[in-house]
C-alpha cells in the first residue's frame, strides 16, 4: 500500500425549518402532507419548529393533531411562540417537540442549534447562552427563536432580542438566526457575519403582507408572502439553505461559506 487514505468527508446535516403551523384540522395536516412529500425526496435528520406550534390552546388537540401531521417526522427540536406558552407555559408541547425545556441546546453533526425563549428574554438565559456559545468549539453555530430580531411585515424587530442576543451572536460567530412569527418569509443580507431568515409560513390560511424596513436593519435581500418552509444542507465548509413553497418548488436558494 503506498501513501495515507484520505478519511471520508463527514455527512451533510440536513434540516427542515417551519413556524407557526400549529393550526390544527385538516389545514395543518395538508401542511404536514406538504412537508412529508418533500422530505421522502430530501431526506431530514431533524425537523426545527420555530413557534406557534399550536393556535389551539388545548394540550389534547395539540397532540392530536401533532400526531396526524407529522407523526411520521424524524427527531424534532422545538421553540415556543408566543401562543405557545399561554398554557401551561407550553410545557404540554416538550414531548411532542424534543424540548429538554424553554431553552437548551442541540448537537448533530458539525451543527450546534442554540433553541432559545423570545417569549422572555431574561437574564438566566441570556447568561446561558453567553456561556454555552463561549464554550461551543462547533463548526457550525445556528440559533431558532419564535420573535425575529429583524422582520418587516406585520411585526418589527424586537428589541430585547437586538440588544441582548444579537451581538452574542456576533460576537461567538454564529453563521444562521432562523425564526418565524410574521407569516411570511424573509431573507435578510449578513451582519457582521450572521445572517438572518423568517419563516412563518406554516399556515396557508393566513399569510402576512410585508413592507418596506427601516434604514438601520440589515439589507433585505429577498422576501414573499408564502406558505411553505425551510430546508438546509450543511456540509463541512458550507450551509445551503432553500425556502420551499408548499408546492415542493424552491423559490429562494442562499450559501453561507466556512
Amino acid at each position: 500500500m503506498t501513501g495515507a487514505s484520505s478519511a471520508a468527508a463527514p455527512a451533510p446535516v440536513r434540516i427542515i425549518a417551519f413556524g407557526d403551523f400549529g393550526v390544527g384540522g385538516q389545514a395543518e395536516r395538508t401542511f404536514g402532507s406538504a412537508v412529508r412529500r418533500f422530505e421522502a425526496r430530501n431526506p431530514a435528520d431533524l425537523i426545527v419548529t420555530l413557534g406557534d406550534n399550536d393556535y389551539t390552546e388545548s394540550p389534547s388537540a395539540f397532540h392530536a393533531n401533532w400526531k396526524a401531521s407529522f407523526g411520521w417526522a424524524p427527531p424534532v427540536a422545538g421553540v415556543l411562540g408566543n401562543h405557545d406558552v399561554r398554557v401551561q407555559g407550553g410545557r404540554y408541547e416538550f414531548d411532542e417537540l424534543g424540548m429538554l425545556g424553554r431553552y437548551y441546546r442541540r448537537a448533530i453533526g458539525p451543527v450546534e442549534l442554540y433553541l432559545l425563549d423570545s417569549n422572555s428574554v431574561d437574564p438566566a438565559q441570556t447568561a446561558w447562552l453567553g456561556q454555552a456559545l463561549r464554550r461551543s468549539k462547533a463548526r457550525w453555530k445556528l440559533a431558532a427563536f419564535h420573535h425575529p430580531a429583524f422582520t418587516c411585515g406585520t411585526y418589527s424587530a424586537n428589541p430585547a432580542v437586538v440588544s441582548r442576543w444579537v451581538p452574542l451572536f456576533e460576537r461567538y460567530h454564529v453563521r444562521l438566526v432562523l425564526s418565524g412569527h410574521d407569516h411570511n418569509y424573509q431573507r435578510f443580507a449578513s451582519r457582521r457575519g450572521v445572517r438572518f431568515v423568517v419563516h412563518g409560513g406554516g399556515s396557508p390560511t393566513k399569510l402576512y403582507p410585508l413592507r418596506r424596513c427601516p434604514s438601520d436593519y440589515p439589507r433585505r435581500v429577498r422576501a414573499r408572502a408564502e406558505n411553505g418552509f425551510l430546508y438546509l444542507v450543511v456540509a463541512a465548509n458550507r450551509l445551503d439553505g432553500w425556502a420551499v413553497a408548499a408546492s415542493g418548488r424552491r423559490t429562494d436558494h442562499f450559501a453561507v461559506a466556512r
